[in-house]
């Protein structure tokens, strides 16, 4: 029997025992409904965003044009200037053909959200995973050199935390063009250099003090080995925790810049509420008779946020044994 352990190749040993403890954390993240439902949202927009393409073509105003050669050729429906010119008068109310209507300029909201939503998963991911590579190197350098080095990204977070970000982004709209990508990377490296460093840091702290790295030293390891093979694989848990928080906060700052007017992103889901509050539709009486203008975005808006947030919250319970009620 121990021969046979013997033998048995270390990567199955590895899956076997992570299955063992997959299996562990989905019973105790089952127990969380709110995590359940996050979890259940996201996938629901992840499918809802991949099925643009596959839109009815009843609703896209699909043309077929024949070209010099005798060929067809397929012209879809474009959410950012497609028209409707079957509809005398936008926006027009949702119907069969527009599920969710159209906006003043006669484009089809339901595209837009569809198209809008793959690109509000690469934003939010992107910014995260950003924030969670700074935060974590940064982190756990400091944890384990201390000294100035710790002093001084210190402050720099203290820095960080002393600015609103969201102010700071409307100030850096007006000498740098926030597209998708740089407002990505931005909004991540803000959040990289902020409160995370902090909450990291403390946890590398915990790891330092363990045998191992004091086993890992004595046999001649480089620190970056220490670093980059002990101590961050330790707390890489609570950095993926803190990668589903960032998200919502990534997206929410991305809606917020869009309504302003302060991001140069061809669509998203804060545009598509932006142009209702430009065209005069919320205001007054508009806000409830034109509603299908700005419910369908914001709710996505705050389905989508809420859900990142209520996985992070169930994923931190599996994450942090203290929180376990069993």
């Amino acid at each position: 029997m121990i021969e046979a352990a013997i033998k048995e190749p270390i990567w199955k040993i590895r899956l076997k025992l992570w299955l063992r403890s997959f299996r562990t954390g989905w019973e105790l993240f089952r127990e969380r409904r709110l995590a359940v439902f996050g979890l259940g949202v996201i996938i629901f927009f992840a499918v809802f965003g991949l099925l643009y393409p596959l839109y009815p073509t009843v609703m896209k105003n699909i043309f077929w044009k024949d070209d010099p050669f005798g060929y067809s050729t397929f012209v879809p429906y474009d959410p950012i200037i497609g028209f409707d010119p079957d509809i005398m008068s936008h926006p027009s109310p949702p119907s069969l053909r527009h599920p969710l209507g159209t906006d003043p300029l006669g484009r089809d909201i339901l595209s837009m959200i569809m198209y809008s939503t793959p690109r509000e998963f690469v934003l939010g991911i992107t910014a995260a995973l950003i924030t969670v590579v700074i935060g974590t190197i940064i982190g756990a350098s400091c944890a384990y050199y201390g000294g100035v080095i710790d002093t001084f990204f210190m402050r720099l977070a203290d820095i960080v935390m002393l600015f609103p970000s969201l102010a700071l982004l409307m100030v850096l709209s007006a000498f740098i063009d926030l597209t998708l990508f740089r407002l990505a990377v931005i909004i991540g490296m803000l959040s990289g250099f902020g409160s995370i460093t902090l909450v990291l840091k403390a946890q590398a702290l915990t790891v330092k003090v363990r045998p191992f790295i004091e086993a890992a030293k004595s046999t001649g390891a480089s620190d970056a080995y220490i670093i980059f093979k002990h101590i961050i694989p330790n707390i890489l848990p609570l950095s993926f925790l803190y990668m589903m928080l960032n998200v919502t906060g990534a997206i929410f700052t991305e809606a917020t810049l869009s309504f302003l007017g302060l991001a140069n992103i061809r669509m998203s889901w804060g545009v598509v509420i932006q142009m209702a509050e430009s065209s005069g539709y919320l205001m007054g009486a508009s806000i409830g008779t034109y509603w299908w203008l700005w419910l369908p975005a914001g709710a996505c808006i705050t389905l989508l946020c809420s859900a990142f947030y209520f996985l992070g919250r169930g994923l931190e319970e599996i994450v942090n044994p203290r929180l376990r009620k069993r």
